[in-house]
């Protein structure tokens, strides 16, 4: 089961750990003090994960969208990337010495293409943060990852809100990409959008199981190859048992880990795993020799 070359990852917590970058606090209370401890401890931990990779040979982390909790909020109380931008600066020199690339997913609620315009607000708002995070991290191959959100009045209309909305952002178009989810928007959806804007397509592999579109995964990954100038990212999990289509399993079935390196054969990725056991699911899968981690 080898991928030569491939380099794999995993989001946001590390169980052996027990680190996380995603401690938040409710916004009513969006003190300060309170919330300046919860960054620390957060970035305090991304660091701790950031080393744990170098040490077992993990080239990807997704960081948590909480790592500053609220930071695109209007109501936020102070200038967070003056206050924690040196530490994120070297906490990416560590990421970037260690060959790990780093990455952010902001959640479902990101929606550039709304019809509403409050939402698109929103939306953008956090996106910026994301992208100032990895900016700040000097993270120049990061990635931050959004789904293409509903598809209301038809894809090509959501496709022109969505490109309408994120043209005149250049800092955010350094990092974005788009991804395939497993109800609306296959690879195939997305690929206008992605090379009307010039950015990539991020392949889910279960995500594309459910919603394929005319396209086999090896279509699809050869598809979304040509968007990137980087190595070429995509996410690997196995559908939890009993579960709605497209939710993550605790650990990766070696089927599904067979199944992508068949269909990307001649591809060289990098592989996020998005398994509920996080680097637990990975590192058996380096053991395994299914890729190689680590140095670029």
């Amino acid at each position: 089961m080898s991928g030569a070359g491939w380099r794999w990852g995993y989001p946001c917590e590390n169980r052996t750990l027990g680190a996380t970058t995603l401690r938040t606090v409710r916004l009513a209370n969006l003190e300060p003090e309170r919330v300046r401890a919860k960054v620390h401890a957060n970035l305090d931990d991304l660091e701790r994960m950031v080393r744990f990779n170098a040490e077992v040979g993990l080239g990807l982390l997704r960081i948590g969208q909480q790592l500053v909790p609220f930071a695109s909020h209007a109501s936020f109380p102070y200038d967070w990337e003056r206050e924690h931008g040196e530490r994120l600066a070297e906490i990416g020199a560590l990421a970037r010495a260690a060959g790990i690339r780093l990455s952010m997913h902001p959640g479902q609620y990101v929606n550039p293409g709304s019809e509403r315009p409050e939402v698109v607000e929103r939306s953008l708002a956090e996106l910026r943060y994301s992208a100032r995070v990895l900016a700040l991290a000097g993270a120049t191959d990061g990635v931050v990852v959004v789904h293409g959100g509903g598809a209301d009045g038809g894809k090509a209309a959501a496709r022109e809100r969505f490109a309408t909305a994120v043209a005149s952002e250049p800092e955010l178009l350094r990092f974005l990409a788009v991804e395939n989810d497993e109800r609306t928007w296959s690879v195939e959806d997305l690929l206008p959008l992605a090379e009307r804007l010039g950015i990539p397509v991020v392949v889910d592999a279960l995500h594309h199981h459910w919603n394929r579109g005319r396209w086999t995964l090896s279509e699809a990954l050869r598809a979304a190859a040509m968007t990137w100038r980087t190595r070429q990212k995509v996410h690997l999990s196995s559908q939890a048992p009993g579960a709605r289509p497209g939710t993550h399993a605790e650990m990766v079935e070696v089927a599904d880990v067979e199944r992508l390196r068949e269909a990307a054969a001649g591809l060289t990725l990098d592989v996020m795993v998005e398994a509920k056991a996080k680097e637990l699911a990975v590192l058996p899968l380096v053991g395994a020799g299914v890729g190689s981690g680590g140095t670029r």
